[in-house]
């Protein structure tokens, strides 16, 4: 009797379909082998890792070439129906049907990808059935360890992880992520009784990941462009590791979560803001908005330190203060303090949202993961967060561009300065801060090319304590004007504030002489206008952002008066402040963009071209020092990431 063929009919169809394709891009239509793959790689030693259970997702290949030209990129056998090879294959199949194969098939392991040495067959019959495992004799193959190539690094991490937890079907594409996910699993203990304390993680792969795949993938997760492992780290740092969730529950998180990371997958709406917009005159919309909300606005604001030691929280709080002076019939304020830099802050910000708060103001970028965490939680409340670095759907984010008021302290340094020796002082090297050392420096050689600035990083202690030391050093360099401190802050916290002179006193100590300038913050501004635009109904209340939300950021300037710029007119002469003058008028009207080239880094490469201006992204982006500027950047904090989540980067 001939053997019914149309198992292997229907797999080979699915074969020459994958290979036509990949042959039209002009590429290999057959299966990758290892002996091609290692051609030029330097293996520096074998593992036997005994029989594992192995993802057939995971299976990228074969031994050698003549073992690979029977099958497609997708493992489809492409030979011909009356072949020997498609009998065989056959065979296997009626095997799979009638008994299941039990015969663990052997391969070689190589940067988390499995390539079969034995059982080519079975594994092709295992895809062409969609079985998700099967077991397999493994060798490990370990490449030499290269600095320079960050596909090893990471793979050198995973395989610290895989000696822990023995988890093999999980990868991610960022440094430092399987240590991450590790301090987030390594205590977990599952709530099943059946599942044994050595069995931990393989209960945690089939009960915890595997549940989120599924869903992450019914919902189209698969169809993003990063890996289902750094979604899924995502996803635990914001809410946590519970497996307490019902299904409904779970798919909710998950849907919330591929909203943010649709980024990866195409062209989303995305609304940067350089100039207020926000409408503010009540239309027919803004009436119905506030018939419904009769009753105050709640706005809610919520910091990681005390307004009473923190000039950065002082200076929010008058914002706040402003917005209760200004809106006190439509407005009631609270405010929050000391919350922790981690998920820990959610159960506060959930007890606003609990209290009535229709808006929440978080303050720092620090607090990002709780606020996006409960942001998804409640959609009928709006958050922003003030960060300059982060772009999310549910949370929106506010900043200023303070590189502009920054360049015109510049101008006033490098025109004021005798010695031709600037010192600046900066807590360590955020986005904003950059951007505005770099247009501190251009403003100073603006004026006086030979100018040089020092910078001086305060990245491991308190600067507030160790200003001292600090001037002490930058005196020492023959600096006579210093920049730092970039708001007026109560004379509590520091004397250091702006730009100003220093000079000697007799117990040799370094103070502050004259001050020149300073940067200005009116939180204040910003919070008015935002609130005005809610009032009036150019601002939804209580959007689901998940569906039909969009990335928004406030990034305002000068011309929108969250920004400004004071200068001591009795120790600047009138011919700079006039120059100020002019070159703040320009900024405002958008005449004069302050990083615009020919501009050099501080090792003398041209790192922007002549005539070029610099847009958003490259400015939040920025991990050079610009010509003039003494000293670099800390090694550690040198191209660090702006967020620790896969989304949520600079747009």
């Amino acid at each position: 009797m001939p053997t019914d063929m149309n198992d292997y009919i229907n797999a080979r169809r699915m074969g020459l379909k994958e290979y036509s394709f990949h042959v039209s891009q002009g590429r290999n239509g057959y299966l990758p082998f290892l002996d091609g793959v290692l051609k030029n790689i330097d293996i520096v030693s074998e593992v036997d890792l005994g029989i594992v259970e192995i993802p057939l997702r995971k299976v990228k290949g074969t031994y050698s070439y003549l073992r690979s030209i029977s099958f497609a990129q997708n493992f489809m056998p492409v030979m011909d129906i009356d072949s020997e090879m498609a009998i065989k294959w056959q065979n296997v199949c009626n095997i799979q049907n009638e008994e299941g194969l039990r015969d663990p098939v052997k391969a070689y392991e190589y940067l988390n990808w499995f390539y079969i040495i034995e059982g080519n067959k079975r594994i092709s019959v295992l895809k062409y059935m969609d079985v998700y495992s099967y077991h397999a004799h493994v060798t490990r193959l370990i490449p030499k360890y290269d600095e320079n190539n960050k596909d090893i690094r990471i793979y050198y991490e995973f395989m610290d992880f895989y000696k822990k937890t023995g988890i093999n079907d999980i990868w991610m594409t960022n440094e430092k992520s399987f240590s991450e996910l590790w301090e987030i699993i390594k205590d977990y203990k599952p709530k099943s009784r059946y599942a044994e304390k050595p069995d931990r993680f393989k209960y945690f792969l089939s009960a915890v990941y595997n549940s989120f795949r599924n869903a992450f993938y019914q919902l189209g997760g698969d169809k993003l462009s990063i890996t289902t492992g750094d979604a899924f780290l995502d996803y635990l740092k914001i809410h946590g590791l519970n497996d307490e969730y019902t299904e409904e529950e779970y798919k909710e998180r998950i849907w919330r979560l591929l909203s943010e990371l649709k980024y990866y997958s195409g062209p989303e709406t995305i609304d940067i803001q350089q100039s207020p917009s926000l409408k503010t005159e009540k239309s027919l919309v803004g009436r119905i908005v506030n018939f419904m909300h009769n009753d105050n606005l709640k706005v809610g604001f919520a910091h990681s330190t005390d307004k009473n030691t923190s000039s950065w929280t002082y200076s929010h709080e008058l914002g706040r203060v402003h917005l209760e002076r200004t809106l006190k019939d439509d407005v009631t304020t609270v405010s929050r303090f000391n919350l922790p830099e981690s998920n820990e802050a959610a159960p506060i910000l959930q007890q606003m949202v609990d209290e009535g708060c229709n808006i929440i103001f978080t303050t720092t970028p620090a607090l990002i993961n709780p606020t996006l965490k409960v942001a998804m939680d409640n959609p009928e409340c709006n958050f922003l967060n003030c960060s300059c670095v982060h772009s999310f759907k549910h949370v929106n984010t506010y900043f200023g561009r303070i590189h502009e008021p920054r360049f015109l302290s510049g101008i006033i340094a490098g025109t004021m300065s005798e010695s031709g020796k600037v010192g600046y002082i900066a807590p360590y090297p955020a986005a904003d801060i950059l951007s505005g050392l770099n247009a501190f420096a251009m403003g100073a050689r603006m004026v006086n090319p030979r100018i040089e600035v020092y910078i001086k990083w305060a990245v491991n202690s308190n600067i507030i304590a160790e200003t001292e030391e600090i001037t002490r050093e930058l005196a020492s360099t023959g600096t006579d004007i210093i920049s730092h401190h970039n708001t007026l802050i109560n004379r509590k916290f520091a004397k250091e504030y702006g730009v100003y002179t220093i000079k000697r006193n007799d117990a040799g100590q370094y103070l502050p002489d004259k001050y020149l300038a300073v940067p200005i913050w009116n939180w204040g501004i910003f919070y008015e206008k935002y609130i005005r635009s809610i009032l009036a109904g150019g601002t939804r209340l209580g959007i689901d952002n998940a569906a039909t939300g969009r990335v928004r950021n406030f990034w305002w300037g000068l011309d929108s008066g969250l920004l400004d710029f004071f200068y001591a007119k009795s120790h600047v002469p009138a011919a700079t402040g006039r120059m100020v003058e002019f070159f703040k008028a320009s900024i405002i009207s958008q005449n004069y963009n302050v990083f615009t080239g020919p501009i050099y880094d501080n090792s003398g490469n041209l790192v922007v071209e002549s005539g070029e201006e610099l847009e958003r992204e490259r400015i939040l982006s920025m991990n050079w020092l610009v010509e003039g500027i003494v000293g670099q950047i800390p090694q550690n904090y040198k191209n660090r990431p702006t967020s620790d989540l896969s989304t949520g980067k600079i747009v």
